[in-house]
């Protein structure tokens, strides 16, 4: 019995030894990394060049899951609920870290229920109109909403996106007789305003900005403080004469609460690498997102800010989900 003391402790101590080790060796298989909405979009198109990327740094498939629905909601409410282990990751964005929380009961709390990881890309949104509405110009919209008996109806992706709240912004500031007319995402807006069926739209840039290259739209004008370079020759609202005037859209990386901070420091360190890769840059910037980077502190603090500053927004337009 004595004897075999000495073994049993040595075997104790390997094992705890081997401890450490092992939680070292994150990723051990794939990873899913969850967008909340349908491919094609903006998030879609950053969460699959980010995906490509982040599997040749971690050595493991990271695996694109499209989970759309309730305005992105579903998507990131599973990432809240999955096991905190690295393994399932998600993409948020404005709507659904930021603006959800004050238009609908969450199935998830943006900032109890999640562990960011980083910034990704943040992109602006665009004013623009049917070319057969013989709108011209930021002016020529505010001018014709005022005189128009009943206004002029401007579409969106849905009540309560943030291209819903960049057009109720407008019309706060502008004093313009708009009437939001929602959407079932920016494709089917952009679809409508192509037919004519609608004079404007506020649409995500990076979804409009072809339509408006090849000449089936016209942009009145962006909504970021500074020109994006993809689209240079679109003056901003602020140049346009409203000065103050932004609203700009983001996405970043979230795994659940509770998920082991070396893992989320590494995940943190894997998309910033990605992001900073030249390659990368281009591909984004070219589809007018401005690829971003953050420590997972940093962007904890984005979001906290966000939440109000876009809760102001939603409580002065009176924006509701019907």
């Amino acid at each position: 019995m004595l004897r075999g003391l000495p073994v049993l402790a040595f075997s104790l101590v390997a094992a705890l030894a081997s401890g450490p080790v092992l939680s070292q060796a994150y990723p051990t298989r794939p990873v899913k990394l969850v967008v909340p909405f349908p491919p094609g979009g903006v998030t879609d198109l950053a969460g699959r060049l980010l995906a490509q990327e982040l599997s040749k740094g971690l050595g493991q498939p990271v695996l694109v899951e499209n989970r759309p629905g309730a305005g992105g909601t579903i998507g990131i409410g599973l990432v809240a609920k999955a096991p905190p282990d690295g393994y399932s990751i998600g993409l948020g964005n404005t709507a659904t870290l930021a603006i959800n929380v004050t238009l609908m009961k969450l199935p998830y709390d943006p900032v109890k229920d999640l562990a960011p990881i980083s910034l990704v890309g943040t992109y602006s949104f665009v004013a623009v109109a049917y070319p057969g509405a013989g709108i011209e110009s930021v002016s020529d919209l505010i001018a014709k909403a005022k005189a128009r008996p009943g206004g002029i109806a401007f579409g969106s992706p849905g009540n309560g996106s943030p291209h819903h709240l960049a057009g109720e912004l407008f019309k706060t500031m502008t004093g313009a007789n708009l009437v939001h007319v929602p959407y079932k995402g920016s494709g089917p807006a952009l679809t409508a305003l192509i037919a004519g069926d609608i004079p404007v739209a506020f649409i995500e840039l990076p979804a409009a900005l072809p339509y408006i290259r090849s000449g089936k739209l016209r942009g009145l004008a962006t909504t970021s403080s500074r020109r994006p370079a993809a689209a240079a020759d679109l003056p901003t609202m602020a140049e346009a004469g409203l000065a103050g005037y932004e609203v700009i859209g983001f996405n970043g990386v979230i795994a659940p609460a509770g998920t082991p901070t070396q893992i989320v420091q590494q995940l943190s360190a894997e998309v910033n690498r990605v992001m900073n890769l030249p390659e990368m840059r281009e591909k984004l910037q070219a589809v007018a997102v401005e690829p971003m980077t953050a420590t997972p502190e940093q962007f904890s603090a984005f979001i906290a800010a966000e939440i109000p500053r876009w809760a102001r927004l939603v409580q002065a337009s009176g924006a509701r989900l019907d």
